[in-house]
């Protein structure tokens, strides 16, 4: 084993840990927000993740429908 395979892995689980970090928030505004929270994981994809938080922003959220 080299030395490098360790760092690769050390770098793959510090991703997997920050992307974690940032999608389970982002599941529990889109379920209180009455989508789906499977949305949250396009927060990870680059400049596709700021149309998402635009859409979050300014939609009609099906959560404030129901109580209208």
């Amino acid at each position: 084993m080299m030395m490098g395979d360790g760092m690769f892995a050390g770098h793959l689980l510090w991703m997997l840990l920050m992307a974690a970090v940032v999608v389970v928030p982002f599941w529990r505004i889109c379920s209180k927000a009455g989508f789906s929270g499977w949305l949250s994981f396009l927060i990870l994809i680059p400049m596709v993740n700021l149309v998402f938080l635009y859409f979050l922003a300014f939609s009609d959220w099906p959560a404030n429908r129901r109580i209208s």
